[in-house]
């Protein structure tokens, strides 16, 4: 399985897309704006078909794309506690980069906290992890040793918790129960920004420290 990472615009939000040649099947993790031609380009390029993209949270620069998705018939994946804003983006728009187009998205599958999904042949857990937003969920993929975690932890930081929804105590609580539990040498993908790992951010990151 291949992992591949494209930050994307208005502001630097990260587009994930898991291939498997054999299968040729593709999974998109988050769709920032100009996703889907990115995803579309790179299905093509590997001839493989896109089977499913799963929305970490329910933030505008992480869904702007998924109508997209949705309008090519591909199941969209989400948490209910973020329903609000995939019903109506529009209430947004104050903390929005002005001028874009926030279309409703339609979620065809809820994920919940404890979830086993099976994606191209591999298990993959969703954890819920709110603080920086209510619906934000992470997608630990064990044999990948890679967990895919949107806003809620970056390299060396945190997702803010100053936006509508947000609350650091629960912020801290999340990544304290669900990424720092994750096993030392799993990869974090986040919403923004590079890589980084679990052992990286136990040791060093300066606004949650471990239990």
């Amino acid at each position: 399985m291949e992992i591949h990472v494209q930050e994307l615009p208005p502001i630097g939000t990260n587009a994930i897309t898991l291939i498997d040649t054999a299968q040729k099947s593709a999974w998109v993790i988050d769709a920032p704006q100009r996703a889907y031609s990115w995803v579309s380009d790179l299905a093509s390029k590997h001839d493989c078909t896109i089977e499913g993209l799963i929305l970490t949270h329910g933030h505008w620069d992480h869904i702007i794309d998924a109508h997209a998705f949705a309008t090519a018939g591909i199941p969209i994946y989400g948490h209910a506690d973020d329903r609000p804003l995939l019903d109506a983006p529009s209430r947004m728009a104050s903390y929005a980069v002005p001028g874009l187009d926030l279309n409703p998205v339609t979620v065809t599958h809820w994920l919940e906290d404890g979830q086993s999904l099976e994606i191209l042949g591999s298990p993959m857990e969703v954890r819920h992890v709110p603080g920086h937003c209510p619906g934000n969920i992470l997608i630990y993929a064990p044999a990948l040793e890679a967990a895919f975690v949107g806003d809620v932890i970056f390299a060396g930081s945190v997702g803010r918790y100053d936006l509508p929804g947000g609350d650091f105590s629960l912020l801290e609580r999340s990544i304290q129960s669900q990424v720092y539990t994750l096993p030392e040498t799993t990869t974090l993908y986040p919403g923004h920004g590079p890589t980084t790992s679990v052992a990286a951010e136990k040791a060093g990151n300066p606004f949650v420290r471990p239990n």
